[in-house]
């Protein structure tokens, strides 16, 4: 017969799983090693968690969407994560860098 404990154990981890603990762990997996590749320290869950502490979990997976569609995941991740990128001045900055950039393509070819 085998001891109760056993059983719970199972049991107690399941529970603790979450929806935002999986997404964590995502981010995570797909941060650190580029982390690691510049010298960095690895991210930790807890340091993760207060960067994201007041970002509802809906807007998690519009996060990883968004970062999964760009050519560099953590760069963007971290852009994402900068509010000071998304006030009016950064945005008319940024799109008049695009338009620029634009421009001189089409100068070119």
């Amino acid at each position: 017969m085998q001891h109760i404990g056993s059983n719970l154990h199972r049991t107690i981890q399941k529970a603790r799983e979450t929806e935002r603990g999986e997404l964590m762990k995502y981010f995570l997996e797909r941060i650190n090693p580029g982390r690691v590749n510049d010298g960095l320290p690895k991210m930790t869950m807890g340091h993760l968690g207060k960067l994201i502490e007041k970002i509802p979990t809906k807007d998690l997976y519009y996060l990883k969407r968004v970062c999964n569609d760009s050519a560099n995941f953590s760069k963007k991740f971290w852009w994402e994560l900068n509010p000071k990128k998304h006030t009016e001045e950064a945005l008319a900055k940024s799109k008049r860098e695009f338009e620029k950039r634009d421009r001189e393509k089409r100068m070119r070819g």
